[in-house]
């Protein structure tokens, strides 16, 4: 029997490499891409509110169809090592995966359906989009956008417990009140408040399978 009957995984600097807003402001002016990752860095640091900026970093990026979906090739590009195959030993072994992010659903769905993740399990921000593919906003009203939204989305979902969440974040410590454990993710990148605040600390997808397992 697993420890944990339910993983729930962070996507952008745990699951992948990328912080996808990031990427996106990447593709244009560099004065814009500092901008953008400045804010970034200070919200995974717990230093300003995610809720300040959501909005803010979207507005100046504006991406479009085709940046959001190469976006999803981009995560594909930079899974974390061993991550494909650490998420189809859980499903093997009935742990129920879910993704919780803070970033682009449409760029994050297409990427994990590679690693056997449904849509349904993918809980995410939505973009909205014109026909022609334009920025036309994005869903302003779901708790993803704020600092302490992961933790009212992961407590809706009533999982099977026990439950491990999973993140490099400011905003995935606010899932530690609803679930059993909270592991930091350090495969990427080592924020210190993150790694205080957490249960323990992992460096890889193969310390993750050694846990759940």
């Amino acid at each position: 029997m697993s420890t944990f009957a339910s993983v729930v995984l962070d996507m952008d600097s745990t699951l992948t490499g990328i912080e996808g807003i990031d990427w996106l402001a990447a593709r244009r002016e560099p004065e814009l891409a500092s901008e953008v990752a400045r804010l970034t860095d200070r919200a995974m640091a717990g230093e300003i509110p995610i809720d300040a900026i959501y909005g803010e970093r979207l507005a100046l990026i504006r991406p479009s169809a085709a940046e959001i979906a190469a976006l999803s090739a981009a995560y594909v590009d930079r899974l974390a090592p061993g991550a494909a195959r650490a998420l189809e030993r859980l499903r093997d072994a009935r742990v129920e995966i879910v993704i919780v992010s803070g970033g682009l659903r449409e760029a994050i769905v297409p990427c994990v359906a590679r690693l056997g993740v449904p849509a349904e399990a993918v809980h995410a921000v939505s973009v909205y989009l014109t026909e022609a593919g334009d920025y036309a906003g994005f869903e302003s009203s779901s708790p993803l956008a704020t600092q302490g939204g992961k933790c009212t989305v992961v407590r809706g979902l009533a999982l099977p417990r026990p439950v491990l969440a999973v993140g490099d974040g400011s905003t995935d410590v606010a899932m530690r009140p609803v679930v059993d454990s909270f592991a930091a993710y350090t495969g990427f990148v080592r924020r210190d408040a993150v790694v205080r605040a957490a249960d323990r600390e992992l460096h890889s997808f193969d310390e993750l399978l050694e846990v759940v397992l």
